[in-house]
């Protein structure tokens, strides 16, 4: 038999590192600070939001004279501070399942909505800089997610039809990106369980990165 795809392409904040409960408080926080009301859902929809996609919502929450730079930068600035104090924290499974995907020789590839600046600086600090076969950031293609480009080209990169390849994902806008790119969806829930529309576009749902290993079984690596 023959395995399943040729390439894993990770999404980072809530997939590779648990970092996606920071940006939930650290997001109300900056907006807070700045004089807006938040509610609990309007962090949850930011999950992956990249460009134009994210200052577009935030003019529909808060109007057209929304600051999202400025906003943004203060969010960033909270961020930096609690990595410093706490580290970067890594989702269970994280090392071990690259490590394992690298041993039976298929690609890896980094899918992120974060800029490249940021990304190797979070990569160096949690010691996986050299995993991946393929990085790439928001700052690489014209749209970010939810739209297919961070996909697509993350697919180009790696010579591969999306449909040999699985995309993990832990937010439904990563989910929507790579289901549009077509690629072979796996999701590995972090603050949210996928809805009945996102289930439709799943390949599989798991619970940790390790169960990734089982996607392959029975299969000739």
């Amino acid at each position: 038999m023959i395995r399943p795809v040729d390439a894993v392409i990770f999404d980072l904040d809530g997939t590779i590192t648990d970092t996606e409960k920071y940006y939930q408080k650290a997001w109300p926080m900056a907006l807070r600070h700045y004089g807006y009301e938040v509610t609990p859902e309007m962090p949850l929809k930011l999950r992956s939001l990249g460009r134009p996609f994210a200052p577009l919502k935030f003019k529909e929450w808060f109007g057209e004279d929304f600051d999202y730079e400025k906003v943004r930068s203060y969010r960033k600035k909270i961020i930096a501070e609690m990595f410093e104090e706490t580290g970067i924290p890594l989702k269970p499974g994280a090392r071990e399942i690259l490590s394992w995907l690298r041993e039976n020789k298929v690609l890896t590839a980094l899918a992120t909505a974060n800029d490249f600046e940021r990304t190797s600086r979070y990569l160096e600090k949690i010691g996986l800089t050299d995993v991946f076969d393929k990085i790439i950031c928001a700052d690489m293609v014209e749209k970010g997610k939810p739209a297919p480009d961070i996909y697509s080209y993350a697919c180009r990169e790696l010579g591969l039809m999306p449909q040999r390849t699985f995309a993990v994902e832990d937010s439904p806008n990563g989910i929507r990106s790579a289901y549009l790119a077509g690629c072979k969806v796996v999701m590995v829930p972090d603050l949210t369980e996928p809805d009945e529309d996102l289930m439709t576009m799943l390949y599989a749902r798991i619970d940790t990165l390790l169960d990734i290993r089982g996607l392959f079984e029975d299969q000739a690596l």
